[in-house]
């Protein structure tokens, strides 16, 4: 004959990690990350010109650019380190260097030109990209805000 064995078990506090604190910290740093995220990438202050234009495709790799400031200055921001160049022709070099290390995937390569700059220095910049082996160059504007009648 069996007997039934009953067990008598103490009800213990099981301990347990709240993770919700955690996780509510890991959204609010989140959320700003991804909002700082679009300033972190220009590289030099330019007061673009306005144009009505199509954006750039987000999918696409993070552009090369290349900045004319208003006193003519020429750098280069990669990801999110600039360059200040010394002359168009290094310039040149630098980005076409750049885009000798993956030929793969080719980045394209924007043109942000101050809007207080010579349209001179703009179309200089434009064309050396272009001998300097860039595909394809693209201009960044700003959106216009009105338009007018």
């Amino acid at each position: 004959m069996q007997m039934a064995r009953t067990r008598h078990t103490k009800s213990r506090a099981k301990a347990e990690i709240n993770v919700v604190p955690y996780i509510d910290v890991m959204l609010v740093l989140l959320v700003i990350f991804i909002a700082t995220a679009p300033v972190v990438m220009q590289g030099v202050t330019v007061d673009l010109p306005q144009a009505k234009a199509e954006t750039m495709n987000q999918d696409e790799m993070t552009p090369i650019i290349a900045t004319v400031d208003k006193v003519g200055q020429f750098y280069v921001t990669i990801d999110t380190s600039t360059v200040k160049m010394g002359s168009l022709d290094e310039l040149t070099n630098y980005v076409a260097a750049e885009l000798q290390k993956d030929q793969v995937h080719q980045r394209p390569v924007v043109v942000q030109g101050d809007a207080q700059v010579a349209y001179d220095n703009v179309i200089q910049l434009m064309n050396a990209l272009k001998n300097g082996g860039v595909k394809s160059v693209g201009l960044v504007t700003e959106p216009i805000s009105s338009l007018i009648n």
